[in-house]
């Protein structure tokens, strides 16, 4: 039966019913999505967010050339200080990794450069509830430019705070963390002003696939510059790409399909219609108190929660369990933590474009979608972590198994991770700062663990560090599973849409 004139996935059906039932009428005139200005957008947002998680992780390479020696004082009550052995050739090497003349290196301990690594997410979580507030209000564009250029230019100053001492390369580490706690808020209320309900996967996870690229591309060139340059060039370089960027971004970007300079008419009217009045922005006041109470917002808190502990652990730290355990060399070190987020980004991007043929199609219901994906992305990657702690000191198992583990979880990005625009699209840049607040603090966690199970650098104390993440993740797939939802909330639904939905009842009612 044909859907009514101007139906949209964001309202409420005439009947309340299941999730998979409201689209947008199937006769409606789709522009092409090839070369169009929601794709621009889409490709804008990757080639930020892959120079976003250049400066998030570069610190994690670098780290390896920063410090004069992993840890200084040799672990105690151990008699062996490699738990696995040397290549051929290098057992009486020092474990100081030269840099060119005049660069300096620093003596920090194990402790200390988990602070160091996870000092970004201290300021991280300050941003992330008003960036998506002001966002929602306001648009994105802004917020999501200037979070990206404020943290390049901090990047830049990251040498020299160095030199003053860990505390000043902790607190310039917090800064960044603050200034770009507001970007993935504010590509959250792009989105809900921009995404044709029924493209909604593949475009989110194209955007956001730019975090893997960045992390596949950052890793192994930090590596390199490392060796040949010197560490602190990787700053000067990812601040400036950083910088770059951003002019391409205020030139061409904007808010609101409605005032965008070169986008037609047809994808204009297309995507405002389809989207509905979701599409706009949510003014000054929200619906806190339902939201405090809505069991499947909390179901997309605990959940984002789980599975960012075991993503930030690798982010942060595999770098480190490449050189402490297996002793790969900085470039290889560096190729082989990026091979996981190649994977990531071909399997997210993949699952995208799955999720929206599975809704279009009416395969599963919304709801269903996004909890095979969420299952997916965090039941698997909890089993390769479990093999990872106990592939020994096998170099193939090892980054076999971390690679598999990070490819998985690309799944969730059509899941959990794009599931606010799904109960609260007028809301959605709002909810995904609360929801990305929660999430980041096992960013703050999970590094400082991290350290300290790892501390005398034996292969058990990283296999507790990985079944730590195999747990968390496994406790976030059954509580997703149980409570998580793909209806848009109650409290989301707009006074035009219950009044729409109200003329759409007495219609059925009296038919």
């Amino acid at each position: 039966m044909p859907r009514p004139k101007g139906y949209s996935i964001n309202s409420s059906p005439p009947d309340d019913g299941e999730d998979s039932e409201s689209l947008i009428q199937s006769d409606a005139a789709v522009p092409s999505l090839c070369c169009s200005s929601r794709l621009s957008l889409a490709f804008l947002m990757f080639l930020g967010f892959s120079v976003v998680y250049g400066l998030r992780v570069n610190l994690s390479v670098a780290m390896v050339a920063m410090v004069n020696t992993t840890d200084p004082r040799p672990a105690q009550n151990s008699s062996n200080v490699h738990a696995c052995p040397l290549s051929p050739g290098t057992e009486n090497t020092s474990d100081t990794f030269l840099q060119p003349e005049g660069i300096p290196q620093y003596p920090w301990d194990s402790e200390t450069q988990g602070w160091l690594l996870g000092a970004f997410f201290f300021g991280y979580l300050l941003t992330q509830i008003p960036g998506g507030y002001l966002a929602g209000h306001y648009g994105g564009s802004i917020f999501l430019g200037l979070g990206v250029l404020g943290t390049a230019v901090l990047t830049l100053l990251t040498p020299l705070a160095a030199q003053q001492g860990s505390y000043w390369l902790f607190a310039l580490r917090a800064l960044e963390g603050f200034g770009e706690g507001v970007t993935f808020p504010a590509m959250m209320a792009m989105w809900a002003r921009w995404a044709p309900p029924l493209e909604r996967s593949r475009l989110m996870t194209l955007s956001g696939s730019g975090a893997s690229f960045g992390a596949f591309v950052a890793l192994p060139l930090t590596g390199f510059i490392c060796q040949t340059l010197g560490w602190p060039a990787v700053f000067y370089l990812c601040g400036g790409a950083g910088c770059l960027w951003s002019i391409f971004w205020f030139i061409f970007v904007s808010d609101d399909p409605r005032t965008h300079r070169r986008i037609s008419k047809e994808e204009r009217d297309y995507i405002i219609n389809s989207i509905g009045p979701q599409g706009t922005g949510h003014g000054w006041s929200v619906p806190l108190l339902p939201m405090v109470l809505s069991v499947p917002l909390w179901a997309i808190i605990i959940t984002q929660m789980c599975s960012n502990w075991s993503y930030y652990t690798l982010l942060t730290s595999l770098p480190t369990y490449m050189d402490n355990i297996l002793h790969f060399d900085l470039k290889s070190n560096g190729f082989l933590s990026a091979l996981p987020y190649f994977g990531s980004l071909l399997l997210s991007t993949g699952s995208g474009v799955v999720a929206d043929s599975l809704i279009e199609r009416r395969v599963f219901s919304i709801t269903t979608v996004r909890k095979l994906f969420t299952l997916t992305g965090l039941l698997l990657p909890a089993a390769f972590f479990v093999a990872v702690g106990y592939s020994g000191c096998s170099h193939i198992l090892s980054v076999t198994f971390l690679t598999l583990s990070t490819t998985t979880g690309g799944t969730s990005s059509s899941g959990v991770f794009i599931n606010q625009i799904d109960i609260a699209p007028r809301y959605a840049g709002f909810l995904l700062g609360i929801t990305n607040t929660f999430g980041t603090i096992p960013g703050v966690v999970a590094p400082i663990a991290t350290g300290y199970f790892t501390k005398d650098h034996t292969l058990a104390g990283w296999r507790t560090v990985f079944w730590v993440a195999a747990g968390i993740n496994v406790g976030g797939a059954l509580f997703f599973t149980i409570f998580g939802s793909g209806k848009i909330q109650p409290w989301a639904i707009t006074e035009e849409e219950r009044a729409e939905t109200e003329t759409k009842r007495s219609r059925f009612i009296s038919t």
